[in-house]
Order: structure tokens, then C-alpha cells, then sequence
């Protein structure tokens, strides 16, 4: 006689039949409905559940970009801050936003799970919305209007509402950002092999929504703004932020969750410590002696790598005798251990990704500065050369569905693998694609120069009669770049995390767009001083030289690159 649905329950929250016949029809990864239960899948999770996820990042992203993007106007005009004032504000600003993600993954990891975590960081962001539009609205939370020359600065009172509004955004995009993506990755079986390969297409779509976001703040937004008003335009972002809200519990019913296991930085801080209190016993050759007991999570299987820690795992003959194991500080199971090694072996990769977004980083700059010195008139109308940018928005559009309906399914029957590329491999294709992007950016530069100098320009300072147009190419490939590494970066890190790890190693990805942009200007300082590759007339300069030197760091980045996939073994897990 088969076993009964009540005790098929029991067995998958024990995670001991998650492939049974039996219980096929239940989620195999440990996912639980809101209310604890197993979860069948026939009901819950997968392509259902997404758009709810999907339309949450969407207009989140819109509230975020809508604030961001133009931000700079709002401070100079309204507020009536300096240039280096505003730009300072900002890039602290901008800097919490990707610091944050690593307290949202903790709390998420740790204690609250991820559902409740996005919950809560939402509501937060909600009110710093409705404090920013009101800042904008109310007239006596903001100053005056200029008379003349003469433009009164804001009040410390003014400026605490302001700011007090914007960090709370800060706090609040730092609790979403790194949970909305492995919340939604948590709705895709791994044990299933017909869910498994959906979550690489789910990746791509969510990334998709983040830039349909950008490119509506960077077209709509900024234009309600500049000429109906900032406190109707921060109005407009409070109300998608409500409606990222509403969104998201609506799709509660059919939401898979995974259990929080506990602060993943205590585990990895009790392996440090148990296997340097262990450091003169020896490691068994056979690895089933080693210490294995834990709940809530799949276990991760034991790897020869980093030997030393797994002395954290061996049980000494005090503790045999004893039968005492609850101590972690002093025992800790192989899975814990596995955990430390993991973030050990990733970080190289990891290192690689700081590069390719300190490369990035230079073009949104440099390149609107590239094109400011260019012919920005197509017919009639005059392109402003930030306007360029937006190619690159369309470009990862265009991308992302050729990528997720063209290119893995051609892939799919060259290499016979479910997803088509692996992780590593898309990473890699757009780290060389950069490399082509910086190739293209640099000839555009010597071909604009070589004109300054046959038409006298390079004394002058003036723009030179070459049609803005020929940075489309390059905007273009940044974009495909972008698809192609950014997206792969974040699919790979939440693929190789321990299940009760995920929005860490989210947040760790997040981090190396932040790590890069501060590399990029720390570039950008010391080649200025060094070089004067870089004068404010770049007619005099040798943009076209600094443009080079990126694509032989990105070269190097990629020979690096190369040799840290080689050598990096994806985890196993029972």
C-alpha cells in the first residue's frame, strides 16, 4: 500500500521524497506556500507567477530611474545647489543604492525570506516617494524661485525633508533589489527538467522589464518633469511605485517560498573558527566521516578543494564519545563548509565582473563627451549627445528576445545542453563583445580627431563636422554587452549560491556594479594627472588612446577570465 498524502507531506518537508513518484506533483527544491505547506506545482510558481514579479520590477525600476536620471536637474534649478555640490549628492547617493542591497540580502537570507523582505523594504520606499513628492508639491518645502541672478538656497529644514526622502528610496531599493530576482528564479523548480530551463529565460525577461523602466523614466518621465512640473512627475513615480505594491501581493496566491536558514555570515564566521580550533586533527580520507546535519536547504556536496576547512567538519573523538554536536562553533556540517568554499572559489570570477563594469562605466561619460564635440544635427532637428544613450536602452530590447528566442534555441542543437550557453560561456561572449565596443569607440575617436586636425579645429575647441551618428555602433555593442555578461552575472550567481545564500550572492553581483563605477573613476583620475590623455578640449587630447587602453584592460580582464572559468567546478548539491 502506498503511502498516504499526509504522510507525503511529512516526507517533503523533511526534503527526504523529493523525487518519488509519489510526489512528483510537488515543488523537489523545499519551496513551501505562504502559509508553510508544501506547494503543488500544478497550481503555483513557474510562468504564473512571473508576470506579477516581472510588473513589480518594472515599475520599481521606473520609480528608480524616473528619480535618478534627471536628478541632477532637480538639485541645480529647484534646490539651487552648485555643480560640484550636486554632482557629490548624487554620487553618494547613487553609491548607498548598491551598498543597501547587502543589509535587503541578510535581513532576506537571515531572518524575514524574501517575500517579506521585498514586503517590508516596498513600504519604505513607498513613504520616501511620498516625501520626495511632497518636497516638490508643498511651497514651503522648497525654496523660492530665482530672481534674476539671485536664487535662494534651500533651508536646512528643506533639504532634510528632500534627502530624508531620497535615503529612505536608498534603504528601500537595497531590500528589493537583490530578492526580486532570486524570488523570482525561487518559482522555477531545479529538480524539474521542465522548469529548470525556464529560469534562464526568466532572467533574460526580467532584465527586459528593468530597461522597458529606464527607457519610459529617460523618455516620459523626464519630459513631465521638465515642462509639467516636478511635483506631478514625482507624483506619477509614487503612483507606479503603488502599483509595484499592489502588483506583487496580488500574485501572493501562487508564489513559491523558501525558508530563511539562518545568518549566512555566522555559518561561514563558525567554519573560519571551528577549523582553525580543529587545525591538528587530520581529514579522513573517507568523506562520509565527515559531520553532515542540516535542515530547511538541499545538502551541498563535499569537493576536494580548500582541505583545510573541512577540518571544521571532522568529528573529534571528544565529540564521538560525547555525542554532543550542537555546538557549531566547534562542529560544523560539510553543507556549511561548502558554503565558505563556494564564495572562496567565486570570488576570482567575481573580480572579473568589477572589471567589466569599471570598462562599462567609461562609456555613459565619455562617450556624451565624445559626442559633444561631434556634428549632433540630423536634418532639422539638434540631438543632444546625452539623447544617444538610448540606444543603448534599445539595443538590450533588441537583444534580449533575438538572445532568448533565437540564439538558445540554435544553441540548444549545436551544443545539446538545456539552456544552450552555459553561465561561464554567455559571460565570456559579452566580455569579448566589450572588447569590440571599446575597438569601435576608439576608432570613431581617431578618425574625429584626424578631422580636427586637417580642418584647424584643435586650438579652437569647437565640434568637428563628423555626424553623431557614428556612436550608434558603439552604443550598440554596449548593449549587447550588457545582455550578454550583466545578465549572465546575476543567473550565475544565483545558480551558484547555497539555497539559503541567494540574495547575498545576488547582492555580491550587484556590488560589482558599484566596486566598478568607483574603479572607473579612479581610472579616469590617474590617467588625467599622468597622461592629459583627457583635457577639457578634447580636440587637444587623445580620447582615442584612453578608448585603447580600456580595450587592452578588457582584453586582460577577458585572459583572466578565461582561466578563472576554466578552473571553477559548479557546485553539486543532493
Amino acid at each position: 500500500m502506498g503511502t498516504t498524502h499526509q504522510e507525503d507531506t511529512l516526507l517533503l518537508e523533511d526534503h527526504l521524497l523529493p523525487q518519488t513518484q509519489n510526489c512528483k506533483s510537488y515543488a523537489g527544491d523545499g519551496s513551501v506556500d505562504i502559509k508553510g505547506n508544501p506547494v503543488l506545482k500544478a497550481n503555483t510558481g513557474s510562468w504564473k507567477a512571473c508576470p506579477f514579479i516581472l510588473s513589480t520590477e518594472c515599475c520599481e525600476r521606473l520609480a528608480y530611474y524616473g528619480i535618478s536620471i534627471n536628478l541632477v536637474s532637480y538639485l541645480t534649478k529647484y534646490l539651487h545647489e552648485g555643480n560640484a555640490s550636486a554632482a557629490t549628492n548624487i554620487t553618494t547617493w547613487a553609491g548607498t543604492c548598491y551598498l543597501t542591497p547587502l543589509i535587503g540580502a541578510f535581513l532576506a537570507d537571515a531572518y524575514w525570506g524574501r517575500y517579506w523582505t521585498i514586503a517590508a523594504f516596498s513600504t519604505i520606499y513607498f513613504i520616501g516617494m511620498c516625501t520626495l513628492t511632497l518636497s516638490a508639491s508643498v511651497p514651503a518645502l522648497r525654496p523660492a524661485g530665482c530672481e534674476g541672478s539671485v536664487c535662494p538656497s534651500a533651508t536646512p529644514a528643506q533639504n532634510a525633508v528632500f534627502f530624508f526622502g531620497l535615503y529612505l528610496i536608498a534603504l528601500g531599493t537595497g531590500g528589493i533589489k537583490p530578492c526580486v530576482s532570486s524570488f523570482g528564479a525561487d518559482q522555477f523548480d531545479d529538480t524539474d527538467p521542465k522548469e529548470r530551463p525556464k529560469k534562464g529565460s526568466f532572467f533574460n525577461w526580467y532584465f527586459f522589464s528593468i530597461n522597458i523602466g529606464a527607457l519610459a523614466s529617460s523618455t516620459i518621465i523626464v519630459w513631465i518633469q521638465e515642462n509639467a512640473g516636478w511635483g506631478i512627475g514625482f507624483g506619477i513615480l509614487t503612483l507606479s511605485m503603488a502599483i509595484a505594491i499592489a502588483s506583487f501581493f496580488l500574485g501572493t496566491p501562487l508564489y513559491r517560498f523558501q525558508k530563511p536558514g539562518g545568518s549566512p555570515l555566522t555559518r561561514m564566521c563558525q567554519v573560519l573558527v571551528a577549523s582553525f580550533r580543529k587545525r591538528n586533527l587530520a581529514v579522513p580520507t573517507d568523506n562520509t566521516l565527515l559531520y553532515e546535519a542540516i535542515e530547511g536547504s538541499r545538502k551541498l556536496l563535499h569537493t576536494d578543494e580548500l582541505r583545510c576547512l573541512d577540518k571544521a567538519a571532522v568529528i573529534s573523538d571528544a565529540e564521538l564519545k560525547s555525542g554532543e554536536y550542537c555546538d557549531s562553533w566547534r562542529l560544523c556540517t560539510v553543507t556549511q563548509v561548502e558554503e565558505l568554499k563556494r564564495l572562496v572559489q567565486l570570488f576570482p570570477i567575481w573580480a572579473t565582473g568589477v572589471v567589466f563594469y569599471a570598462v562599462l562605466a567609461q562609456l555613459p561619460t565619455l562617450s556624451i563627451e565624445q559626442g559633444m564635440t561631434m556634428d549632433t544635427t540630423i536634418g532639422s532637428f539638434n540631438i543632444p549627445a546625452a539623447s544617444l544613450s538610448s540606444f543603448n536602452i534599445i539595443s538590450t530590447l533588441v537583444w534580449i528576445p533575438i538572445y532568448d528566442r533565437v540564439l538558445v534555441p540554435v544553441a540548444k542543437k549545436i551544443t545539446g545542453t538545456e539552456r544552450g550557453f552555459s553561465d561561464l560561456q554567455r559571460m565570456g561572449i559579452g566580455i569579448f563583445i566589450l572588447i569590440l565596443c571599446m575597438l569601435g569607440a576608439t576608432l570613431v575617436e581617431t578618425k574625429r580627431l584626424e578631422l580636427a586636425r586637417d580642418l584647424g579645429l584643435v586650438n579652437e575647441g569647437s565640434a568637428v563636422p563628423m555626424s553623431i551618428l557614428w556612436q550608434v555602433p558603439q552604443y550598440f555593442l554596449m548593449g549587447a554587452a550588457e545582455v550578454f555578461t550583466s545578465i549572465g552575472l546575476i543567473e550565475f550567481f544565483y545558480d551558484q549560491s547555497p539555497d539559503s545564500m541567494r540574495c547575498l550572492w545576488t547582492a555580491l553581483a550587484l556590488l560589482t556594479t558599484s566596486l566598478g563605477a568607483y574603479l572607473s573613476s579612479f581610472m579616469i583620475t590617474v590617467v588625467t594627472s599622468v597622461t592629459g590623455w583627457i583635457p577639457d578640449n578634447l580636440n587637444q587630447g587623445h580620447l582615442d588612446y584612453y578608448f585603447l587602453l580600456l580595450a587592452f584592460l578588457g582584453f586582460l580582464n577577458m585572459v583572466a577570465y578565461l582561466i578563472c572559468s576554466k578552473l571553477y567546478k559548479s557546485k553539486q548539491v543532493s
